[in-house]
């Protein structure tokens, strides 16, 4: 009763601010809570014409065809793994070395140019940036090739080739991103008492190793958080930049569960079986995201809860 009445309290005294929730409140039921009645499509034989309500329920049939071998569902899920790996791998690390290395500079005026450059790609619409990347990268005219051939190289089909596809989407994802992850990174490194760094000069410690034993252990709980979101996101291969990069050539590698749930819905008119992909999607991600929380709060880090 304690606990209530002291909840109520600070309730009452700050109802005014918590006010300020209702439209994110009101956003999230109507546009993330109210939808979610639709996943009973994923257990009916969906006919527009009926309706959600008068289709016929067809059970677990839609949740049987995800393994057939000639859905297309598990190649689809491979390559969003393989694609999602290579992300983490190599996208993860990427905002974190550069806050680092913006930390690291001592010329203001150069940091904050450096940073508003690593800033701009991420203004730039994935449309935006794949008819750049189409211009760069063309192996009849792009400047990528055109460099190349000075060393003898013959030209490379970045955006054709299945061998060099996702080495393609992972590279231009970390030129567009790099510099926007590495704001939540500096406002932690912001946050470190400057006197821990005083102590280590006068300890005679180098920048080494002070970044070593002060700032990497002060960023590791802001890591943990980004890290357990982004496992979360394992299962999202980035539908925006594949969509507006890849053609027939390179489905075999670059088709993923969002782009085939694209697809198969709006394409082929397979409402139910893409609501299926779709609901088993967010599923596994959920799950993903309870395990890595709980995974990070075992290795003594802090979790999302």
């Amino acid at each position: 009763m304690q606990a209530d009445s002291r909840f109520w309290k600070r309730y009452t005294k700050n109802k005014y601010l918590l006010l300020l929730l209702l439209p994110v409140l009101v956003w999230y039921v109507v546009f993330a809570y109210i939808p979610m009645y639709g996943i009973i499509i994923s257990f009916k034989d969906f006919k527009p014409l009926l309706g959600i309500t008068g289709s016929p329920w067809i059970g677990l049939r839609n949740f049987e065809l995800l393994w057939d071998p000639y859905s297309g569902f598990v190649p689809a899920v491979k390559n969003t793994l393989i694609i999602s790996f290579y992300h983490i791998v190599f996208g993860f690390p990427a905002p974190i070395v550069l806050a680092l290395l913006f930390n690291e500079l001592r010329a203001k005026l150069f940091m904050k140019v450096a940073q508003t450059i690593s800033y701009l790609p991420h203004f730039f619409s994935w449309v935006v940036m794949a008819g750049l990347l189409s211009a760069v990268l063309s192996p009849s005219s792009g400047a990528v090739n055109e460099v190349l051939s000075w060393f003898g190289i013959d030209p490379i089909y970045f955006l054709g080739d299945k061998h060099w596809f996702r080495f393609t989407l992972v590279v231009s994802s970390i030129w567009k991103e790099i510099g926007w992850g590495t704001i939540i990174y500096l406002a932690a490194l912001a946050g470190i008492d400057p006197d821990l760094y005083e102590a280590a000069v006068l300890d005679g410690a180098s920048r080494w190793k002070m970044m070593l034993h002060i700032t990497l252990p002060s960023l590791l709980p802001v890591v943990s958080i980004m890290f357990i979101l982004r496992i979360g996101g394992i299962m999202d291969g980035g539908f925006d930049q594949i969509f507006n990069l890849y053609n027939p050539a390179v489905y075999a590698v670059a088709d993923i569960i969002d782009t085939f749930v694209y697809r198969t819905g709006l394409t082929s008119f397979q409402y139910s079986f893409a609501t299926t992909v779709g609901l088993f999607k967010n599923v596994i991600a959920f799950l993903l995201i309870l395990l890595t929380n709980y995974a990070v709060k075992k290795a003594g880090q802090e979790g999302l809860v």
